[in-house]
């Protein structure tokens, strides 16, 4: 069903920080920092695939998520819904519901047999794909998601997630030198506030991580080998 309710844009991060954090997606650690993907050090980790296993909040932030996109890029802007392997796959299919559009995914590397495929489903040319995934850190890793679909004669302009880490300043700058506009629901920072006003964490962690926030690259680069 398409959402038709359109909530302040600060509520749906407020109550989406507090989802990620009742649910444990949420971990701070500045003692033994968590290593991300890009293999620096930080002291906070969100694990967004614990979404898919709780109904009654991964229905809510999929209609958050359809509702943001539908207001900020048009109510008719797709004819496509693709997820990035594998986190986005399972959004993507949610959203695709909401929205009464087909889904695809898009593999982060060709199979190696068969059709040697990267998309997976149908994707006609021409069409004006979404992108669905969990989060983006520096969105860095969407482009080669974005440059797969547009290999297909399909546009991909929009990016959808719903965490957001808003911290990198490079990130928004990065996608729309390579044409895509970021939607999301929440940030780190809308989580630090949740998490101290219901104190989900001590206050000597939490100065920690906003510590963090406030300058991640000297934060790494100090804790780097």
């Amino acid at each position: 069903m398409i959402p038709n309710s359109f909530p302040p844009k600060d509520e749906m991060a407020r109550l989406t920080a507090s989802m990620l954090l009742e649910i444990g997606a949420v971990h701070f650690n500045a003692r033994e920092p968590f290593t991300l993907a890009s293999g620096l050090p930080s002291p906070t980790y969100i694990d967004c695939r614990k979404l898919i296993s709780h109904p009654r909040i991964r229905s809510t932030l999929m209609d958050f998520l359809a509702c943001t996109v539908m207001r900020d890029a048009g109510f008719e802007a797709f004819d496509n819904i693709a997820g990035g392997e594998t986190a986005g796959i399972p959004f993507a299919a949610l959203m695709a519901e909401r929205l009464a559009l087909p889904m695809t995914y898009v593999r982060k590397k060709p199979k190696g047999y068969g059709r040697n495929a990267r998309i997976e489903g149908v994707m006609a040319e021409g069409d004006r794909v979404l992108l669905v995934e969990d989060l983006t850190t520096d969105g860095g890793s969407k482009l080669s998601f974005v440059d797969a679909i547009r290999d297909t004669g399909a546009s991909c302009a929009h990016t959808a997630v719903i965490f957001y880490y808003g911290i990198f300043p490079e990130t928004i700058k990065t996608l729309g030198d390579h044409g895509v506009a970021l939607h999301h629901l929440c940030t780190w920072w809308d989580v630090l506030e949740v998490a101290r006003t219901k104190e989900f964490f001590d206050e000597a962690t939490l100065s920690d991580v906003e510590s963090f926030l406030r300058n991640p690259r000297a934060w790494q680069d100090a804790r780097s080998p």
